[in-house]
């Protein structure tokens, strides 16, 4: 699609970084014209607004004006920065770094270039600074999964170019002479750490800092450890996940709906009967009739029929302060991280999460949702 005018596109941007949530005029006016804005310049931003809209409608992307500000009705998985960093998030949180590594070369995959190449405003080159400060620590943290996983011949090239650019980065060097021992280049690793060495005195007049220097030490022996790659955890067993407990409070206030709660009754009694089949009850109703309040008002009376735990969520499909609703990323991996599912065994796919081959890595038993 045609964006428009460079002005323009700074104002998309300075929307795209917070896709979801409000952003009031004035702060897009400092994001895009710092302290040079225009004469005139709300009316300048509400026309690029305006513009805006007109150009992104077409493409199923609403934008939004609220008393709070400007809102992009965009999920977050579809701007790749929130997607990057969701995924980066997720892979450092799996202990098992076999299984962290689709993660982040998914979250990395679409990194191409300069990010917000042509785009020019004090905000933007501090967000860009962030952004390849971001994507450098994603490349180290990718770099030592591999490392840690036993793939060093396959991270060697990335790291030798590295090493060359950044000729001051100690992680990068640690990361480059572990590479290179294991690879059976023992002589290698030391040279380069001698060269890590002088141009640290040279530029800094500093020595090589603990880590690094413990290193060289360590391929200066040919220490047996150090060759192998790091254990990697057990998964998670039953015993050490807890039991849910999600649900809201008991509702204080409740009366009536006598009908619905027996029916709710019934169809948990059909399921407890021999053959009987996992029953799912659905309210409908207009928004306000007091639809969540009959559910937990039922559910609190039940919990013992329920003894795996309960699950909840509040969607926010009506949610009167203006918050957009819950993402379904967001919801499942939520139900996943409370029965105790392991991170590295959550596939970043929503669709792969609910699928049926994910069951086999969460049997909750009988659990309130």
């Amino acid at each position: 699609m045609a964006l428009g005018h460079a002005r323009q596109q700074c104002v998309l941007a300075a929307l795209l970084i917070d896709a979801g949530r409000p952003v009031p005029a004035g702060r897009l006016l400092h994001r895009v014209w710092d302290d040079r804005v225009p004469y005139r310049g709300r009316d300048t931003l509400y026309a690029q607004l305006s513009r805006l809209r007109r150009g992104l409608e077409p493409h199923g992307v609403r934008l939004v004006r609220r008393s709070d500000g400007y809102t992009l009705d965009l999920g977050e998985a579809a701007v790749d920065l929130h997607r990057f960093r969701r995924l980066i998030a997720w892979a450092r949180e799996t202990a098992d770094d076999r299984s962290a590594l689709p993660l982040f070369k998914e979250a990395l995959g679409p990194w191409q270039g300069e990010p917000l190449a042509g785009l020019d405003s004090p905000w933007l080159d501090d967000v860009r600074e962030q952004l390849r400060d971001e994507q450098w620590a994603a490349e180290l943290d990718r770099a030592d999964a591999l490392l840690h996983a036993g793939r060093h011949g396959e991270c060697l090239p990335a790291l030798s170019a590295r090493a060359e650019r950044h000729p001051l980065d100690e992680r990068v060097a640690g990361q480059f002479m572990l590479a290179l021992f294991r690879s059976g280049r023992a002589a290698n690793a030391l040279a380069h750490y001698q060269r890590v060495r002088g141009q640290l005195a040279e530029e800094l007049g500093v020595d090589p800092g603990a880590p690094v220097q413990q290193l060289h030490q360590r391929v200066l022996t040919g220490d047996p450890v150090l060759a192998r790659p790091a254990p990697q955890p057990a998964p998670r067993t039953g015993a050490d996940v807890p039991t849910p407990r999600q649900l809201s409070a008991f509702p204080r206030w409740f009366t009536g709906r006598d009908q619905q709660l027996a029916e709710l009754d019934k169809a948990l009694d059909l399921s407890d009967q021999p053959g009987g089949s996992v029953v799912i009850s659905a309210i409908g109703g207009i928004d306000g009739i007091g639809k969540t309040c009959l559910v937990l008002h039922w559910a609190h009376q039940n919990l013992d029929r329920f003894p795996d735990g309960q699950l909840y969520v509040d969607l926010r499909g009506f949610d009167p302060s203006g918050e957009p609703p819950v993402a379904p990323a967001v919801a499942v991996r939520g139900f996943l991280d409370a029965l105790g599912v392991a991170s590295q065994s959550v596939p970043p796919d929503v669709q792969a999460q609910v699928g049926p081959d994910h069951d086999r890595c969460c049997s909750p038993g009988r659990v309130l949702a």
